[in-house]
């Protein structure tokens, strides 16, 4: 496939896990060489120039782009996972989903005072599993210098979630509906 258009890469899925959701699969986009490299130059591009530490990547999709990221970089890149996949000491933030509850980790030692860190996933909903990994992140001490994403869902708000936390958002793409 050729393309200049990140989304054009994404193929949707009908009611996946569930009837009435749009699910938007990255997984063909990150099959295809051309489409991601394409999709990482595009996130790092506003970034260029800028003092980045670290990579960090929210579970799961975002390890993928995250160790991509990291490596295009020479960084070190760091996981934030769901509770109870990471071995170690670590630091536990709570946060809502639309019906209950989901804990994010870091480990404690992960991020220095100061460290300037790029937060990467593939997809933008409600901001609830990103806004509990900028807290983590900022418990540590680190700095962010932005958040960028593959794909936002405008309709859920997660961007002005991430936005009234202060934060820079960037993303290549959007799609409507949920």
């Amino acid at each position: 496939m050729k393309s200049a258009n990140v989304k054009d890469y994404i193929r949707t899925i009908v009611d996946f896990p569930h009837e009435g959701i749009m699910f938007r699969d990255v997984t063909t986009l990150f099959a295809d060489p051309r489409g991601f490299r394409m999709c990482i130059d595009q996130l790092l591009h506003p970034y260029a120039g800028e003092r980045i530490d670290k990579v960090i990547g929210l579970e799961a999709r975002g390890f993928i782009i995250g160790g991509a990221i990291a490596h295009q970089l020479s960084l070190g890149f760091v996981p934030i996972r769901k509770k109870g996949k990471l071995p170690g000491a670590t630091l536990s933030e709570a946060y809502k989903l639309e019906y209950g509850e989901a804990v994010m980790e870091i480990h404690h030692d992960a991020i220095a005072p100061g460290e300037k860190v790029l937060v990467v996933d593939d997809l933008l909903a409600t901001g609830g599993t990103a806004a509990a990994g900028i807290k983590l992140i900022e418990r540590l001490g680190g700095e962010i210098v932005g958040c960028a994403f593959i794909v936002d869902l405008p309709e859920l708000g997660g961007r002005k979630v991430l936005e009234d936390l202060g934060m820079d958002v960037h993303v290549l793409c959007e799609f409507e509906g949920a």
